[in-house]
């Protein structure tokens, strides 16, 4: 099994996302995560999908995505040559004693404390996967009440770009 994130260029129209998310659904292909926005150009947009799955499989879905209509381009973004990042929110309960363990753990992570309430803090964190993953284990020893994560965007590094 392998990890590839595709990165997709496609017709900023109403119903593109029902009709690639249901070329993953028809064919029983589970999406890992699904980032979508505009581009520089308002008429196209960007969608950022990350998989797993065998080679074969990955190539079929590589292949299958070409065939829809309002898809523009796609590329796979290797991992050696593309910068991914993901933006995690985390609510963490925690009074005010030990607000300061929760800050040094984000001052480490170069993270934002963005809210502060009197039971709890909400920290805000951008980075790889795995470097979100660490944060998350750093925060064991807190109960974590509520957690949102955007999924993977990307874009590979130098000059290669989509169109």
């Amino acid at each position: 099994m392998r990890h590839a994130v595709f990165s997709i260029l496609v017709e900023n129209s109403s119903g593109v996302l029902s009709r690639v998310a249901g070329l993953f659904s028809r064919r029983g292909y589970n999406i890992d995560s699904l980032t979508v926005g505009e581009t520089t150009d308002p008429s196209l947009s960007r969608m950022t999908i990350t998989v797993t799955g065998e080679e074969d499989v990955l190539e079929q879905i590589e292949k299958q995505m070409r065939k829809i209509i309002d898809v523009k381009e796609i590329v796979e973004l290797p991992a050696d040559s593309s910068v991914c990042r993901e933006l995690i929110l985390v609510k963490v309960l925690c009074d005010s004693t030990r607000r300061s363990e929760i800050a040094s753990i984000s001052d480490i992570f170069r993270a934002n404390i963005v809210d502060v309430s009197t039971d709890s803090v909400i920290v805000e964190l951008t980075g790889s996967q795995s470097k979100l993953n660490a944060f998350i284990e750093l925060l064991s020893d807190f109960k974590i009440t509520e957690l949102a994560r955007t999924g993977i965007t990307g874009l590979a590094r130098g000059t290669a770009s989509l169109k």
